[in-house]
């Protein structure tokens, strides 16, 4: 903990998905220190995930960066793909801006979009509060109604609009994989309302709303999901989210000076 920047506590958590790494580079008063050097954390195997935390401010905004996530089928326990969303909430964030890199199944996404999240589908994946509840964390039941804050949606909203970027909002569903999606499952998921899929980001939400912690979150629409386009390889997604990544630091600026502007404040 002493190599972290900790003048200020943060206030905001990011995670950044993968290929979007680059957005780090926004970041001012800038300390890094990698998961493997943190004794007992889950270490980031992943191609497009450098698996380290940044502290620092981007717009004065005291904030703990993510530069890229573990995930459950790296061979984690949930417990364990959840422990650095844990990790940020002891550290003090008030919120937490979650990103991915998703495959489109509505048809209105293309590859390019951003998809604001404003629900989830967490059926396909194990709970990450499974087991003995801590009680220093949050209730042993807690109300998902509203995962991802109103608020927040209508600030990310604003800052598409103001980007002159296309607004869409939809609900992200996440598996387990590694492996992409058959064609059936995707039909599968349409029909249960998913608008975009992924492997990340639901577990990290819940863990993140069980700690009182408000959620934004975010998807980065690399591909049309099976059967909807092309075959799917990890290098092309890779190669489209970085494409992206000036989007993303621009909407997460937006996010920032309008966190900035409404909530710190108050604060």
């Amino acid at each position: 903990m002493e190599k972290f920047n900790t003048n200020t506590a943060p206030l905001v958590g990011i995670v950044l998905g993968s290929g979007l790494g680059d957005v780090y580079s926004c970041i001012e008063k800038a300390d890094i220190i990698s998961y493997s050097d943190i004794p007992g954390f889950p270490v980031s195997t992943v191609a497009g995930h450098a698996g380290r935390f940044i502290t620092g401010t981007i717009d004065d905004v005291p904030v703990i960066v993510m530069q890229g996530r573990v995930h459950y089928y790296e061979g984690y326990m949930m417990e364990d793909v959840v422990r650095p969303i844990r990790f940020m909430g002891q550290l003090g964030i008030k919120t937490l801006l979650l990103t991915n890199a998703a495959g489109g199944i509505a048809d209105t996404l293309e590859p390019g979009d951003i998809m604001i999240i404003r629900d989830h589908i967490s059926s396909f994946v194990l709970s990450p509060l499974i087991g003995a509840n801590d009680d220093r964390l949050g209730v042993r039941f807690p109300d998902m109604t509203t995962v991802y804050d109103k608020e927040y949606i209508e600030i990310l909203e604003a800052g598409l609009k103001c980007q002159g970027l296309p607004v869409h909002k939809g609900v992200y569903l996440q598996t387990t994989g590694p492996q992409y999606e058959t064609p059936a499952e995707i039909q599968m998921f349409k029909m249960l309302g998913a608008d975009a899929v992924g492997m990340s980001t639901v577990c990290e939400a819940i863990a993140a709303r069980h700690m009182n912690i408000k959620v934004a979150g975010l998807s980065t629409i690399c591909n049309k999901a099976a059967g909807l386009g092309k075959d799917l390889t990890h290098s092309d997604i890779l190669d489209m989210s970085s494409h992206m990544s000036d989007k993303m630091i621009r909407i997460i600026k937006y996010f920032l000076s309008e966190y900035k502007r409404r909530i710190m404040e108050w604060m």
